[in-house]
């Protein structure tokens, strides 16, 4: 794998969701074509779009779950992300810590040698496996601090298609459509069973609104032609709450 910028690897910037029916998106994703373009990432791939999974990391009293669940302003938590299903296959894959300091969204990630990794281990062993293969960094240190601290242990893996757009006018505003979601309760990466998946937000598109310093004006159209309402919405609280794995709020 090439080098990241320290850009790639580090960011803070604000992100707004929609939760959008099938009919709606089709109309929405039309009329921004004239503002926006195909990521050129995908721009040759079937479909236009890239598969995303992550495992999530939590606590036994699922603290992140709850953090977000009770609107915290300043929190963030743990996962690790690939870009694949297939543990055979050779893609970038990080640990990452991504929080939120008041309207704020920072994440910050650490690359991972994916050789072998996650193919058999889970749980405890999958955590000091993820330890062995990361680059040295702050977020390598911050994760395994809490690692004990918390027993933190992996909770559920979120996968995903991703359709993403850049601004022709302004390079820092991006936006992505994520569909076909999916939790699955599991402590593994990958060789786990399929018997709890479930269907997110099944029927609906995820559009995340990403920009640095304001929503372009004719964003703010497309908003008020299409009534779109913002949502705070988290793809890992949904599986959470789906998979029925922290009932207990309070």
């Amino acid at each position: 794998m090439s080098a990241l910028t320290d850009a790639q690897l580090h960011f803070a910037r604000f992100e707004f969701k929609y939760v959008l029916p099938q009919a709606l998106r089709h109309d929405v994703e039309s009329e921004l074509q004239y503002f926006l373009e195909l990521d050129p990432y995908v721009a040759k791939k079937q479909g236009h779009k890239y598969f995303v999974r992550s495992l999530y990391f939590d606590d036994a009293q699922f603290s992140s779950f709850n953090e977000k669940h009770d609107g915290l302003r300043t929190r963030s938590k743990f996962r690790v992300r690939t870009y694949t299903d297939n543990p055979t296959e050779h893609t970038p894959t990080f640990l990452e810590i991504k929080g939120r300091h008041n309207n704020l969204v920072f994440k910050h990630r650490a690359a991972l040698n994916t050789d072998g990794l996650g193919v058999l281990e889970q749980g405890d062993a999958f955590s000091q496996r993820i330890l062995s293969s990361c680059q040295p960094s702050q977020v390598k240190d911050q994760f395994e601090y809490q690692l004990y601290r918390k027993q933190l242990r992996p909770v559920a893996l979120v996968d995903y298609w991703r359709r993403p757009y850049v601004s022709k006018y302004d390079p820092e505003f991006r936006l992505t459509f994520d569909e076909q979601l999916h939790g699955t309760s599991t402590q593994a990466m990958f060789g786990h069973s399929d018997d709890t998946r479930r269907g997110l937000v099944s029927g609906y598109t995820v559009l995340e609104v990403k920009f640095k310093r304001h929503i372009p004006s004719w964003f703010h159209r497309i908003i008020q032609s299409y009534q779109l309402r913002r949502v705070s919405i988290s793809k890992i609280c949904e599986a959470v709450e789906t998979l029925e794995m922290a009932v207990d709020y309070s």
